[in-house]
């Protein structure tokens, strides 16, 4: 009977250890098709363009051809890296400012409801608001240098903070509350332990929106009041009907916004890698 029993054991551990061999597997493998995946369909679109580009006879001036989007990427570079660190400036500095402004307003509408009645509708009304009907009279207000460009990206990012930041706070069962309660936790440190941390999910979202809104925003202020930067020279090039080098920045401005995005995601893992942890669990135990 021990023998049988060892043996059954012997069995179980096997097929744990096969289940757990095949979870890895699989998700080395939903790994390398995120990644592969959009480079082959990537590398696809820019061959069926190039070939177009060429089978069509479509002029330079109207739709260039990848590769001389990237000619005029490498003959530019040196610009294009300047005017990238100008951009670059105007987006860090707009984002910080309405992380440090979003995310206070943000407990004062949780934690207050009179707050929260008064200052919601502001909030909305400053979405409806067009954001490039305003950004001439922050020209006028605070010239054409980078605080125009600053103000810009700070106001349209900030909103998906606020919101996500609130709904972060206020989607948690109340039974942890109450549990929390009970072991006389006091509010600072049910806060601290148990709101904030399971808000953090929704709180990254926020920020992952607005870091790209952040993009949008600088680029808009260089197209109303810049004489640098990224937008500026889309503008440049637009007036001077440099088709491929307009591609070209506007290339530079998507590469820009993956790599703040792709920081941001890191960041998250950082703070929260018991997220990675139980994904990977969950993953072996639906094998």
């Amino acid at each position: 009977m021990p023998a049988a029993v060892a043996l059954e054991q012997t069995s179980i551990e096997q097929v744990e250890r096969r289940v757990q061999s095949e979870s890895r597997r699989k998700r080395s493998r939903d790994r390398r098709t995120e990644i592969v995946s959009p480079i082959l369909v990537t590398g696809f679109l820019l061959l069926a363009w190039e070939v177009a580009a060429d089978f069509f006879k479509i002029p330079t001036y109207l739709f260039p051809a990848p590769s001389q989007i990237i000619r005029a990427s490498i003959d530019n570079a040196s610009l294009l890296l300047r005017e990238s660190w100008v951009t670059s400036v105007e987006i860090v500095l707009g984002y910080l400012l309405s992380i440090m402004i979003g995310i206070p307003l943000a407990l004062g509408i949780f934690h207050w409801p009179v707050f929260a009645k008064s200052v919601y509708p502001l909030l909305v009304s400053t979405q409806a608001m067009p954001k490039v009907a305003i950004a001439p009279l922050f020209v006028v207000w605070f010239g054409f240098g980078l605080l125009p460009k600053i103000l810009i990206a700070f106001l349209i990012a900030f909103f998906p903070i606020v919101i996500n930041t609130v709904m972060g706070l206020s989607a948690i069962e109340h039974e942890k509350i109450f549990l929390a309660r009970s072991m006389g936790l006091s509010s600072f440190a049910t806060f601290r332990l148990i709101r904030f941390p399971n808000a953090l999910p929704s709180i990254f979202a926020g920020l992952k929106i607005s870091i790209t809104l952040a993009v949008v925003g600088a680029v808009v202020g260089e197209f109303v009041g810049g004489d640098s930067g990224l937008g500026y020279q889309l503008m440049v090039a637009n007036g001077n009907m440099n088709t491929p080098l307009l591609f070209a920045g506007v290339l530079a401005l998507t590469l820009l916004g993956l790599i703040l995005f792709g920081v941001i995601e890191m960041l998250e893992h950082f703070a929260m890698p018991y997220r990675e942890r139980a994904s990977g669990a969950t993953g072996a135990g639906t094998m």
